[in-house]
């Protein structure tokens, strides 16, 4: 398909006669408006609840429309794609008309065509962009968010990449309405899950979404009733942590510090931006050496006992694994790397590539 008639599939439309008419086919079928406003896949995953939870033969809600970011050059490609939530909505065959691609949620004309659909909900999940108030202004019974985290821990873009940056033993997901100020709306419900010491980023992402799906739709009922405002907790002012967006230049490892800090920040950070080290590889026979970076992927704290160089910078390699001395003797293997431009590969390539060659943190 090419881009001119991808994106025609994609446009916010302009008209309200056709967000009045939606809306006037939604009053008649007796089931609640609810309009979904979700970017990622790991938002495609709560649609889909949505989407299922909206057929039973019982249910108080429809999805009268979808609201995500619009189409965008991914991965150096130079065609535009829809967001992944898009991509599903209109793979489920849902109307692409009633599927709003704003650049900013306060746009005049968006605005106008979501008040024409009378929604008495909205539900957000990983969207990203701001609300402002003339948008929460328009649902009566309010906005609700899914966020992975059990607030008022870890408020702002980047609550899994920081809880396990920080090392936490049990993270979550919360139901929260949502107003103005950033993740600080009551809570309705939350669920909390242990953290395995070796999930990575993405995967947390990906459990904690599914569980706030099913939460969100255990919750739905009460929501739409009115009575999860009466029950929705305040959040504690006083136990508020942050979790602010991860910038390119957090991604360096520095082998100063403790090997558990470092595995941290490889789990934290796998996905994007990722993890990144510089290291030498050092040819005794004529003294060159080369500096090389590589993307750090998988590892493991391991015991410092393992640690077999001769010199304090010597990295060796320990059954499947580059053994990187750390800070406070400890010790980080490194189960899985990748060089720029290449795939990601197993350690024990990597060091046969080596043919004798020594390696050394820097």
């Amino acid at each position: 398909m090419n881009s001119s008639l991808m994106l025609r599939r994609f446009f916010c439309f302009n008209s309200t006669t056709t967000a009045a008419a939606a809306a006037a086919s939604s009053t008649s079928s007796k089931k609640k408006p609810l309009v979904f406003l979700g970017s990622p896949q790991v938002a495609a995953t709560v649609l889909d609840a949505l989407f299922n939870a909206s057929k039973a033969p019982n249910s108080l809600f429809e999805v009268a429309a979808i609201v995500t970011q619009p189409p965008a050059r991914r991965d150096r490609g130079k065609r535009l794609t829809p967001s992944p939530v898009a991509e599903f909505a209109l793979d489920t065959g849902f109307p692409s008309d009633l599927i709003f691609t704003p650049e900013r949620a306060g746009e005049d004309t968006f605005l106008s065509n979501l008040r024409a659909l009378q929604p008495e909900l909205c539900i957000t999940a990983a969207y990203g962009n701001i609300l402002p108030t003339k948008f929460l202004n328009i649902p009566p019974m309010g906005t609700v968010n899914i966020h992975p985290s059990l607030l008022p821990l870890y408020r702002g873009a980047a609550p899994v990449q920081r809880a396990l940056q920080d090392g936490a033993k049990e993270t979550g997901v919360s139901l929260a309405f949502t107003v103005r100020a950033l993740d600080a709306g009551p809570v309705i419900a939350n669920e909390t899950l242990e953290v395995d010491d070796q999930i990575k980023a993405p995967d947390l992402l990906a459990l904690l979404f599914l569980e706030g799906s099913k939460l969100l739709i255990h919750e739905l009922p009460s929501i739409l009733d009115g009575s999860a405002r009466l029950k929705a907790q305040p959040q504690d002012d006083s136990k508020v942590t942050l979790a602010p967006k991860i910038s390119v230049e957090e991604s360096w490892l520095s082998f100063d510090q403790e090997a558990s800090v470092l595995h941290n920040k490889v789990r934290a950070f796998a996905g994007w931006p990722g993890t990144r080290a510089k290291v030498a590889i050092v040819d005794d026979e004529n003294g060159r050496r080369n500096i090389v970076e590589l993307k750090i992927i998988t590892t493991r704290v391991c015991d410092h006992s393992i640690v077999q160089g001769d010199e304090a910078d010597d990295i060796t390699y320990v059954k499947d694994s580059l053994v990187f001395p750390c800070g406070r003797s400890t010790a980080l293997e490194v189960l899985e790397l990748q060089l720029p431009g290449k795939k990601v590969f197993r350690a024990a390539a990597f060091w046969n590539g080596l043919r004798g060659q020594k390696l050394k943190k820097l």
